[in-house]
């Protein structure tokens, strides 16, 4: 079966959809067959893999709770290895419509169990919030990775996030979830705010946050208006090598 990650932070504009789509991609690259759940009603990983989410049918909402196959809304990507399972603004309706479903947090861990031994890797890029959707990728996943970006506000959201969320889910629905590690992001080592919340961050949570560290880059605001992953955008940007590096730390992960 395919390791499932959760991309997650409550906390917007943190590079969590970037990191997601760019791991995916990075995964697919070193020929490990991946799909990448688009489980953000922005659809912003829809779009940053060039697949347009005008008249989309169906999508994860249509799987999720339109009865709809999993496979059938599954989209192939520009990037070989690399499939998509797209989102758009109907997603919007999920958080309420699943308060009403029975086994509510288990739905999206159940529509990936029929296609989960096609791929080595399932990514799910979430929303900025810790709604009913996150707590079903929550549930779904094997372990969480957690992009940060390095300012104040981000460390209160961490904190929250894995001592409270992440335990919470681990005790009462899904024994098996852990944490992958802490991933800094938007990095600028000019500054003196970003080495300290890097070194906060590695006092406070030791072990857990992965070596690469994602550097502010232009290329990698670019790609998405381009449909493509940054790899493919620009394979020689700063941005494009430190997610290549992010996918080998993954690799190296035997778990």
């Amino acid at each position: 079966m395919a390791r499932v990650l959760a991309v997650v932070n409550q906390k917007g504009g943190v590079g969590k959809t970037t990191t997601a789509v760019n791991l995916a991609a990075g995964l697919a690259l070193a020929e490990r067959p991946t799909l990448l759940v688009d489980l953000d009603p922005q659809g912003n990983a829809t779009t940053g893999l060039g697949v347009q989410k005008a008249g989309l049918h169906p999508t994860i909402y249509h799987v999720l709770l339109g009865g709809e196959a999993t496979e059938k809304a599954i989209r192939t990507t520009c990037v070989a290895g690399l499939k998509l399972l797209p989102a758009d603004i109907d997603l919007v309706g999920a958080e309420i419509e699943l308060v009403g479903v029975d086994r509510r947090e288990h739905q999206l861990r159940a529509v990936l169990e029929p296609v989960a031994a096609s791929y080595d890797y399932v990514v799910i890029d979430c929303p900025p919030s810790l709604g009913l959707l996150t707590i079903n990728a929550l549930v779904a996943a094997d372990r969480v990775l957690v992009p940060l970006q390095c300012e104040f506000y981000a460390l209160e959201g961490l904190a929250h996030l894995l001592k409270k969320t992440v335990r919470l889910v681990r005790e009462k629905l899904n024994p098996g979830l852990d944490v992958l590690g802490i991933v800094l992001t938007m990095f600028d080592g000019r500054t003196s705010l970003a080495l300290q919340i890097r070194d906060e961050v590695n006092r406070y949570f030791p072990g857990q946050v992965f070596d690469t560290v994602i550097p502010r880059n232009v290329r990698l605001t670019e790609a998405p208006s381009h449909g493509k992953p940054v790899m493919l955008h620009d394979l020689k940007s700063s941005g494009s090598a430190a997610y290549l590096e992010l996918t080998r730390e993954v690799l190296n992960h035997d778990y």
